[in-house]
């Protein structure tokens, strides 16, 4: 497939690798330009673009920045083909953010984004740390395989992000409509725990909807103290752990 990744940092990165290396036709962009990507995300033959041509002539669009970003992303996205499937990977973190209403008022993370792109998405890789993620693929059917929740209203939309996702190395596990994927946000079971595809189902059902900012909340503090800021990313054994602890 061709794919067209915004975004080059730690998500968006791996996904560059995993995905060409997998043998799909990718370019990546950020928002600083071609020349400011690291050439190691290029290493299997992905292409360092701009924004505008990384949406260009592609199948699929990940879109692998924060929400702060989607002003800037969304007229690229709206002139992009019906059929051109858009898979969103971020997460709602206020403090980087800013506050978001909609969302503080209960409204799912991907129902929002969705909304403000004016057209049907996935929601995928959101719910993994990037170490874990860049670390711990492993061929399908392997002990022990990582499952991720994917969410999708739409068939074509749940079937591509599920694909490519076992593509990079992780089991993908259809969580249910936008409108259910609150069940895979940070604060709720499933979100940075590490689970098998056996774990998923129960993760997702106990989740707890009006305790997951306050879960959220707590680990980027624990986070903070440990590693000394909200934009450093600790190692995946500690970040499991502190997940684990807090969310499940």
């Amino acid at each position: 497939m061709k794919i067209g990744i915004l975004g080059t940092g730690n998500i968006g990165a791996t996904l560059a690798t995993k995905l060409s290396a997998a043998g799909h036709a990718v370019k990546v962009a950020n928002s600083r330009g071609p020349d400011t990507i690291d050439v190691d995300i290029l290493k299997n033959g992905a292409r360092a673009v701009t924004a505008a041509d990384a949406v260009t002539g592609v199948d699929v669009v990940i879109m692998s920045t924060p929400l702060r970003a989607l002003p800037k992303i969304a007229p690229l996205v709206a002139v992009l083909p019906e059929d051109v499937i858009v898979i969103d990977t971020s997460n709602y973190y206020p403090a980087r953010d800013t506050e978001i209403s909609a969302i503080e008022a209960g409204m799912a993370e991907s129902v929002w984004v969705a909304n403000e792109l004016g057209r049907p998405i996935a929601k995928a890789w959101n719910a993994i740390t990037s170490a874990s993620f860049a670390e711990k693929g492993v061929p399908a059917g392997s002990a022990g395989r990582i499952a991720i929740p994917v969410a999708a209203d739409g068939e074509r939309e749940r079937d591509v992000a599920m694909a490519l996702v076992e593509e990079t190395g992780l089991d993908a596990f259809y969580s249910g409509t936008l409108a259910e994927s609150w069940r895979q946000q940070p604060g709720s079971p499933c979100y940075c725990t590490d689970l098998t595809r056996d774990e998923v189902p129960a993760a997702l059902e106990s989740a707890e909807r009006k305790r997951l900012p306050k879960r959220r909340d707590l680990a980027i503090e624990a986070i903070m103290e440990r590693v000394g800021d909200s934009t450093t990313n600790p190692d995946s054994d500690y970040a499991v752990r502190l997940t684990r602890a807090l969310f499940m």
